[in-house]
């Protein structure tokens, strides 16, 4: 985890997100306590638990991108999951234990990345002789022809395949092979065996893949290939070759239990009705909320690579509470979640922020995308304003979705454009308010229209 500062934590974040900053504060502490916690002594490392955060606040305000950038800002494991597709142990759909196992497969893969840069020299050394030995076979010492007295001696056949072999390294590394062809022996890639439903292969664990490799041979095909498209193939196995597979698995098991981060979004919908009696659903939801308490307090789950403790990852949940509260989940589960924040919802000013203050805007995303074309896009300030007003207006009329408004916007603003954008190529386009209303305002006065297509 990195050494960072929850102010040098903020700071990033407010390069990628307009506002929020209670939410960003929380999340900023929580990992720096994250931190310090990794700097105790071990026999008090066990007696403190990371204090989990629920996010109150409706759909588009920033709540996944928060966690999202949070966890790859700190190159931690984490994983996104929607509490509605999991069901009570029993019923159709996914026991809770999933997510943990999902995030043991995020954690792998990132171990993954940073291992594969520790053996990239090696493996592209490997890969480098491997090519040679195709564009230059070793060939038997030839037999004297009638008119020689002896052939060629063992040594002068080596040294002359040597010579050769060198020369078609240099050209190798100059790039004038690039377009030759070799033929490479390819493992072919078998669909996974499909035996048990999606739900029974989960709940077993099993990696049955694995297990039908190891009964029956794995087959390989010749390819005939540019010497560009086989460094890809052969880097990869050489990779794969190098790389320890179970210290892997370990490092990956550690990263999880200690860094890792799971995001549990739409807790609201697993709330049981505030209102007096219960239906089946809330019998349901409740038997949800039974299960997701021993995995957020801590339990020991199995997964193919080892088994996990989860009593060290910090649970994030979020939720829009719109017909519930917060208070209507379990007081056992309620008690896991002691930091509460609310997000607030968008304003004018944020929908304008968010079009021209985040790194990746969606203003810039749509420029970079048009001048692929040759279309150069420029947003004019009363222009941009306009856009932000339409947005918060049709918001405020319609279904609330937030920030997300802003690309259905900019979608039907910029429509004609990138449908002439390859017969327009060296244009030039200014956006600015006359633009902008002449294109989106029958639409955002319209409510009725405005439902269906904004």
């Amino acid at each position: 985890m990195r050494d960072m500062t929850p102010r040098q934590i903020v700071a990033e974040l407010d390069q990628h997100i307009v506002g929020q900053d209670k939410a960003k504060r929380s999340v900023a502490i929580a990992l720096r306590n994250r931190w310090r916690w990794q700097q105790l002594p071990d026999e008090i490392r066990r007696e403190i638990t990371p204090k989990n955060i629920i996010m109150i606040g409706p759909t588009g305000v920033g709540k996944t991108e928060i966690t999202r950038r949070l966890a790859t800002l700190i190159g931690s494991p984490f994983v996104k999951v929607e509490a509605t597709r999991f069901t009570e142990v029993g019923y159709v759909g996914r026991d809770v234990e999933s997510m943990i196992r999902e995030l043991v497969d995020a954690s792998i893969n990132l171990v993954k990345v940073r291992r594969r840069g520790e053996v990239e020299n090696e493996a592209s050394k490997n890969v480098e002789e491997r090519l040679l030995d195709l564009l230059v076979p070793h060939e038997p010492r030839p037999l004297p022809r009638d008119d020689e007295k002896e052939s060629v001696s063992a040594d002068e056949h080596a040294a002359r395949h040597e010579r050769t072999r060198e020369k078609f390294r240099q050209m190798l590394n100059a790039g004038t092979l690039d377009e030759r062809q070799v033929e490479l022996s390819v493992p072919q890639r078998k669909a996974p065996v499909q035996m048990f439903s999606n739900m029974g292969l989960e709940q077993m664990d099993v990696d049955f893949q694995q297990l039908f490799e190891r009964v029956m041979p794995r087959q390989s095909k010749n390819r005939k290939v540019t010497v560009v498209e086989a460094r890809r193939l052969l880097m990869e196995q050489e990779t794969e070759l190098l790389l320890d597979k179970d210290a892997i698995h370990d490092e990956a098991l550690r990263l999880a239990e200690q860094s890792g981060i799971v995001f549990l979004d739409e807790i609201d919908k697993i709330c049981t009705s505030s209102e007096g009696g219960q239906s089946g659903t809330d019998v349901s939801r409740q038997g949800v909320q039974r299960d997701l308490l021993p995995i957020v307090e801590g339990a020991t789950v199995n997964t193919r690579y080892g088994a996990l403790k989860t009593d060290h990852i910090l649970f994030i949940a979020a939720g829009a509470f719109h017909s519930s509260r917060p208070a209507d989940l379990m007081p056992e589960l309620q008690g896991r979640f002691p930091i509460r924040v609310e997000l607030d919802e968008l304003t004018k000013s944020d929908f304008l922020r968010i079009l021209t203050e985040p790194s990746a805007s969606v203003t810039r995303q749509y420029q970079q995308l048009l001048e692929v074309d040759g279309i150069h896009v420029s947003f004019t300030a009363d222009g941009l304003a306009e856009i932000a007003e339409i947005a918060w207006r049709v918001n405020q009329s319609t279904q609330n979705i937030g920030a997300r408004r802003l690309h259905t916007i900019m979608e039907r603003l910029l429509e004609e454009i990138s449908f002439q954008g390859p017969d327009s190529q060296g244009t030039q386009i200014s956006i600015d308010r006359d633009f902008v209303a002449k294109q989106l305002e029958q639409i955002s006065q319209d409510e009725d229209l405005s439902k269906f297509i904004l």
